[in-house]
């Protein structure tokens, strides 16, 4: 039988309020994005590892305070002015590190905020003294910013991740699988996204569906 081919095509990721599960693990950071109103200067960091729900909970956010996102990657390019007249979110700040033009470009955001009156949400990988920023200026008013951590995930938000990540492929699993994956996995957000992208891949070359045999498998695999 000729190997069938095998295409990472892009994925309609679920960012609805419905889809996202509130756990031990990040019901702190919740609280504080219910009362956004109340924040400090109006402002707030949400930073915790690779994949653990930042982007989905800005988005829910932004959607209750009528924000615009925007990548810190492109922040130089954007029309800071304009950007300030409408509450924002920056995401993933800590790939501005010793990017000269995006760290001015972000302070000078974050001081046309707080003219306007404003809420500034940032995201970020790691605490923020990790985020390696150059400018003194902007590194301490990010040192003067609320914070919410995204903790390590818990089996329950695992669990329900795995489901998430899984039904974003369009992937139906059933419940002892999910169990059977949890006890054995990395305990990272990141690792389950690595995870069921690639019993995606195997069930798809192979033509046939995720089983327990299947994941062991590329549990296997993935930790060797």
């Amino acid at each position: 039988m000729p190997e069938q081919l095998i295409f990472d095509l892009p994925l309609q990721t679920a960012f609805g309020r419905e889809d996202f599960f509130v756990s031990p693990a990040n019901v702190m950071a919740v609280r504080l994005m219910e009362t956004w109103q109340n924040w400090p200067l109006g402002k707030l960091i949400l930073y915790g590892p690779k994949g653990s729900g930042k982007s989905h909970l800005a988005h829910i956010w932004a959607e209750d305070a009528g924000a615009i996102a925007v990548s810190a990657k492109v922040l130089a390019y954007e029309r800071l002015e304009t950007l300030a007249e409408q509450p924002v979110v920056v995401e993933d700040v800590h790939l501005l590190a010793h990017n000269n033009d995006g760290e001015a470009a972000l302070f000078h955001l974050h001081n046309l905020m707080n003219q306007a009156g404003h809420p500034l949400l940032l995201t970020g990988v790691g605490m923020v003294g990790s985020w390696g920023i150059d400018l003194p200026d902007l590194a301490s008013r990010l040192a003067g910013s609320q914070i919410a951590s995204m903790a390590p995930p818990d089996d329950a938000l695992l669990s329900v991740l795995l489901l998430k990540l899984f039904s974003d492929r369009q992937i139906t699993v059933e419940p002892p699988l999910i169990s059977y994956i949890v006890k054995r996995m990395d305990r990272s957000f990141a690792f389950a996204g690595d995870l069921v992208r690639a019993l995606d891949r195997a069930s798809l070359k192979g033509q046939k569906p995720v089983t327990k045999r299947l994941a062991g498998r590329v549990l296997i695999e993935m930790q060797e």
